[in-house]
């Protein structure tokens, strides 16, 4: 193989694994994602890549606009509005802790 289509494939590989990683951290920080649910995702996105043989960028796209269609699809509604609720309330409580540590109680 020629040095220029090692330097290609180095490229092409990179930034799928950086698509990939940005694609599995946006999705997990995702209400009501789960292991599972990342899992199933990552299989459909490298099964798809392999059968066409594209990139994930230009299969799917931005990997943060991806992460949120995806959990959409397979986070069931009912499970991602309790993840929101209980998103909520960790902040809610992360603003009294920093409230407390400012005025030193």
């Amino acid at each position: 193989m020629a040095k220029k289509d090692q330097t290609t494939d180095a490229v092409r590989a990179k930034d799928r694994e950086k698509w990939m990683a940005r694609f599995q951290v946006r999705l997990a920080m995702q209400p009501g994602v789960d292991r599972a649910v990342v899992l199933q995702a990552v299989k459909e996105v490298t099964t798809h890549c392999a059968d066409t043989g594209e990139l994930p960028r230009t299969a799917f796209g931005d990997p943060d606009a991806c992460a949120v269609q995806v959990a959409a699809r397979l986070v069931p509604a009912d499970r991602a509005a309790r993840g929101r609720r209980h998103n909520a309330m960790v902040d809610a409580l992360d603003t009294l802790n920093r409230a407390g540590d400012v005025a030193g109680l």
